[in-house]
């Protein structure tokens, strides 16, 4: 019995990866060539004011954004520390986590055109609420700073190999860890969940929305990643509803954004933000329910989905199943070559008497460690400085930045500061 559990689950790991690879790796390849071609001076420039329009430009901006849900925070404070209103913020940060140009992609190869229309669509929708909201009862304060040109940015090298780099390992290397967990959630789901589960054991499906919905609010996971969970959910009998409450909050809200939004931008912002994503899941998963035909979702879902036909998959999605196992472990072996960097280097700082080490809490991805270094060099920084997520460290070679600067910058990009380490 058991070993017929561990073969039903690797052939259904097997089938969903084979139904992702070709549209992930066409994901990852837009996701590429938004985040280097794409001017970034733009998003300064039209989500700057406490008005509609900009709440609706950050929404607008936010859909299609190539941004993990690890990613999107440090950015999102970086807009409003850079000049973004309260608003356009939020906005920002409830409509970007929801989807992305690659999630979209995916999304139609999961689960089909309607949620693939769907989706992209509720979280505009969700951001421009939010944003709203945040500037009719958030107050109308904006950042203090003025808004900035980054001359790095508008200078930096935009290259085809640079947007390789992005879509295939940076961008494989932030969100690999989650669409593995996804796929290894939605193969178990799969195998242990009989059929019609949700429709013989909770046939109230507003019950089942808010219990999807307690349960997605502290769970961490990307866009992409949720993608084949609902779609197996979907499969055992969830109302389209309620995979639309999973599909908006899980990669929406998580116990480490909830509480740098609180800290960084106040509580009342803080509440609003939830608000927007709590009721705007509960509204919109009530809307399809209630305005959609099921039918146009249930029947939209892929053959894979409905009748488990493990055979026959075509040369095109075995080629991408193995391109796209083979850059995840590409992924990983660069992570692991960087490891070894690190540590070259770190035994470089040990040696320099001046070295200082700071925890620095909240580092999940090289967006992230990018971030946190630009910032600090911001201050001036004379000498190295270089961020670790795997460590929670930053590791300066300079002594001339007064510590409680350091802490106000850090926290400012959306991190939390622990002060120096002891060596």
């Amino acid at each position: 019995m058991l070993m017929e559990y561990i073969s039903a689950f690797f052939s259904e790991l097997w089938v969903l990866l084979l139904e992702m690879a070709p549209y992930l790796l066409i994901g990852f390849l837009f996701a590429g060539i938004l985040k280097v071609f794409f001017p970034k001076r733009l998003i300064r420039r039209y989500i700057g004011k406490s008005d509609f329009r900009s709440v609706l430009n950050a929404s607008l901006l936010g859909v299609p954004m190539p941004l993990c849900s690890c990613g999107v925070l440090p950015t999102g404070i970086s807009f409003y520390k850079n000049g973004a209103s309260r608003g356009s913020t939020v906005s920002f940060l409830v409509s970007t986590p929801q989807t992305g140009v690659d999630s979209i992609i995916v999304t139609y190869a999961m689960l089909g055109l309607p949620l693939a229309i769907i989706r992209p669509i509720i979280a505009l929708f969700s951001g421009v609420l939010g944003g709203a909201l945040t500037n009719y009862l958030g107050g109308s304060i904006e950042a203090s700073e003025q808004l900035k040109q980054e001359k790095e940015e508008e200078n930096s090298v935009r290259s085809f190999r640079e947007m390789l780099r992005y879509g295939f390992v940076e961008m494989m290397q932030d969100i690999s860890k989650w669409l593995i967990i996804g796929f290894l959630i939605a193969a178990f789901l799969s195998v242990v969940i009989p059929e019609d589960f949700f429709v013989a054991t909770i046939t109230n499906e507003y019950l089942s929305m808010l219990l999807i919905l307690v349960a997605s609010i502290p769970l961490y996971v990307c866009a992409t990643g949720s993608i084949p969970i609902a779609a197996v959910l979907l499969m055992k009998g969830l109302s389209p509803g309620a995979a639309i409450v999973f599909l908006m909050a899980g990669p929406a809200t998580n116990a480490a954004t909830m509480a740098v939004i609180s800290n960084t931008m106040g509580r009342r912002t803080f509440w609003l933000y939830m608000i927007s994503i709590i009721g705007g899941a509960l509204l919109f998963g009530t809307l399809v329910n209630e305005l959609i035909p099921r039918g146009w979702i249930l029947g939209a879902l892929p053959e894979f989905a409905h009748d488990h036909a493990h055979g026959g998959a075509g040369i095109l999605k075995i080629i991408s199943g193995i391109v796209l196992i083979l850059l995840v472990i590409n992924g990983y072996l660069q992570k692991y070559l960087e490891r070894r960097r690190v540590l070259k280097e770190e035994k470089t700082f040990n040696n320099m008497k001046s070295i200082q080490v700071y925890t620095v809490e909240g580092m999940t991805c090289n967006h992230c460690k990018a971030n946190v270094e630009k910032g600090v060099r911001e201050l001036g920084a004379e000498g190295e400085v270089f961020a670790d997520p795997a460590t929670n460290e930053l590791r300066l070679s300079s002594v001339d930045i007064p510590e409680n600067e350091l802490k106000k910058k850090v926290e400012s990009l959306g991190y939390t500061f622990k002060g120096r380490k002891q060596r």
